[in-house]
């Protein structure tokens, strides 16, 4: 059996623009749907269509724990995360595409 994997994600709109954490366990999936506009919320209002990080979890109660802590912290700390592991802000969308 698979282990199921969840992610916590952080999407942007363009380079210190807004920014959107979410929590999943299809990020595939949930980034199109962001990316789509296929769900009515913040992401659409804002244009923001851009996966800029991601952190990968085998417990979902963990990749929620996390969420919770990345909404809480500061918007410097969340543009830290992603200069971390993206400082191009690149869409790394298109690298998950291509990898599966």
């Amino acid at each position: 059996m698979k282990k199921q994997v969840s992610y916590v994600y952080i999407m942007f709109n363009f380079r210190n623009g807004a920014l959107y954490t979410g929590v999943t366990n299809d990020l595939i999936r949930r980034v199109w749907e962001h990316k789509s506009k296929a769900v009515e919320g913040f992401t659409k209002k804002y244009d923001i269509d851009k996966l800029g990080y991601y952190e990968i979890y085998t417990n979902i109660t963990d990749a929620i724990k996390r969420e919770k802590q990345i909404k809480g912290g500061s918007r410097k700390a969340k543009l830290e995360l992603i200069e971390t592991m993206n400082p191009n802000w690149e869409d790394l969308y298109n690298g998950l595409i291509t990898s599966q």
